[in-house]
């Protein structure tokens, strides 16, 4: 349906209602990094409210794949930082239990303040995440757990995946390295130069909770200001359609830069396996 995939070095959103299959289409496509790249690919939920997404569950189903979790608090001199950045992780769930709901309207201005601060710290262990699994040769990621906003803009998470992008999965692998080690990057500045890697080469894919459950309802769905819509390259579409007496699930490529792609609307099921589209 892609004319050949997806491309690397690009942002794919998958956009669809909670359920309908999101979370093991991103697994999915983690997992094929094993075959395609080395190594399978990475998951960064950013579930605010206390439940993850089940990618733990679902992994170790699907593929019998029991999903590392990079979980570290404290503060480590840059020898440490290195070692630690180099065990390889696959899941990092970044705001685990906290229980904070997700625009900035639902909190005061104290409470945004101390939200903003413990978004920094936060952020900096998903630095840490990501360059290290990115110098063991990984080259895909998913960020799941998006939810539904009246107004993305105001969407914290769509902050968090702002910087993400821009700042780690599209940043030269040096300066990433230097986001993470600071002043203490001269001290390790031959371990970077030994691990290079190419941000080019990595594939992310953004799944993103919507309110609309009906494919029609996806198709007729308006962009807003600061919506990660707006700047895919490729946007998939999953929802419900009727089929006479049945409602069923189908996904669409609405939108697809770099090759030719099927305009189909494809019918799918969730098998213990993960998505089987019905060609």
């Amino acid at each position: 349906m892609l004319g050949g995939g997806l491309l690397p070095g690009t942002q794919t959103v998958v956009v669809g209602a909670t359920g309908i299959g999101k979370t093991q289409l991103g697994l999915q496509f983690a997992h094929a990094g094993i075959s395609q790249e080395g190594e399978p690919g990475i998951v960064f939920d950013l579930t605010s409210r206390g439940d993850s997404q089940n990618q733990t569950e679902y992994a170790r189903r699907m593929f019998g794949w029991d999903l590392r979790e990079f979980a570290f608090e404290g503060n480590l001199d840059a020898d440490d930082i290195w070692q630690k950045a180099r065990a390889r992780h696959d899941f990092l769930h970044l705001f685990r239990r906290s229980g904070r709901r997700v625009t900035q309207s639902d909190l005061t201005v104290e409470e945004w303040q101390e939200w903003n601060a413990e978004l920094a710290r936060k952020l900096d262990r998903a630095v840490q995440f990501f360059y290290g699994n990115f110098v063991h040769g990984v080259r895909r990621c998913v960020l799941d757990g998006i939810e539904p906003t009246e107004r993305a803009s105001d969407s914290f998470q769509f902050q968090v995946i702002d910087y993400v992008y821009h700042q780690i999965l599209r940043k030269d692998d040096d300066w990433v390295a230097r986001d993470l080690f600071r002043v203490k990057f001269r001290e390790q500045a031959d371990n970077v130069a030994a691990h290079r890697y190419d941000h080019r080469d990595v594939g992310c894919l953004l799944l993103y909770t919507s309110h609309e459950v009906m494919l029609d309802d996806l198709l007729a769905r308006p962009l807003d200001s600061g919506d990660a819509l707006s700047n895919a390259n490729t946007i998939i579409l999953m929802g419900k359609v009727r089929d006479g007496l049945r409602v069923t699930r189908a996904l669409h490529v609405a939108k697809h830069r770099g090759s030719a792609c099927d305009d189909a609307i494809v019918p799918f099921e969730i098998t213990p396996h993960g998505l089987v589209l019905e060609r």
